[in-house]
């Protein structure tokens, strides 16, 4: 079958993707964007799995959320559950971005917990996005298991997802103000705060809530 002149530039803009530049993978990015078509799809799915470069990734997360949902919304989902770390939080942001609830089944808690901090972080920013109406005590429930977990980064992304679930969360913050591992408390406690006052910083929250820690504080303080 001859390729016309219509069918040359999309497949041309496809093959951009695989360029060794990444200013030339971003304006690959853009063009299939541009011109949605559901012969992109696939590709730029796959590409997102592997793309090294943050800002080509983003490109290639807008150019998804310009197709059709039914023509996206599946692919993301299968690829949630991939084998690559990349795959599935490139999925999970895309999905976020994307907004549509039906895509909620794929936030299972093994995803929310996933050992990779990157997928993780991922997860939490897209259910709090996705959650359906009612099921924010159970998210917040299952974020709260996370509190401790990882580096000051990962800390300030759950944080931020617990506050987006407003009142949902206070329960939950409460009862881990009391954990027994020190590392929950504190980051409970900063997280608490935050819901309180959006304008306190988050390096300060986290450093008044490890003094209180320190000083033998529990829920009670800071109420």
């Amino acid at each position: 079958m001859t390729m016309t002149s219509q069918d040359a530039d999309p497949m041309r803009a496809l093959r951009g993707l695989e360029d060794g530049r990444a200013s030339v993978r971003l304006r690959a990015a853009l063009a299939v964007g541009s011109a949605p078509d559901p012969r992109f799809v696939d590709k730029l799915v796959e590409r997102s799995a592997v793309e090294p470069e943050f800002f080509v990734r983003d490109m290639l997360t807008w150019a998804l959320t310009r197709h059709p949902v039914s023509m996206t919304l599946a692919r993301l989902v299968r690829e949630v559950g991939s084998d690559r770390p990349q795959a599935r939080s490139q999925a999970l942001h895309t999905l976020s971005k994307i907004g549509d609830r039906r895509a909620w089944p794929a936030i299972t808690r093994a995803v929310l917990r996933d050992a990779d901090d990157e997928v993780a972080r991922s997860a939490w920013r897209a259910a709090v996005v996705l959650v359906p109406e009612g099921e924010e005590p159970a998210l917040a429930a299952a974020l709260a298991t996370q509190l401790g977990r990882g580096d000051r980064e990962t800390h300030l992304s759950l944080s931020r997802a617990l506050i987006a679930l407003d009142e949902a969360v206070v329960e939950v913050l409460d009862a881990a103000t009391e954990a027994p591992d020190p590392h929950v408390r504190a980051h409970a406690l900063a997280t608490r705060r935050l819901l309180r006052d959006p304008d306190a910083g988050f390096a300060s929250a986290i450093e008044e809530a490890k003094r209180v820690v320190a000083l033998g504080g529990s829920e009670h303080e800071g109420r």
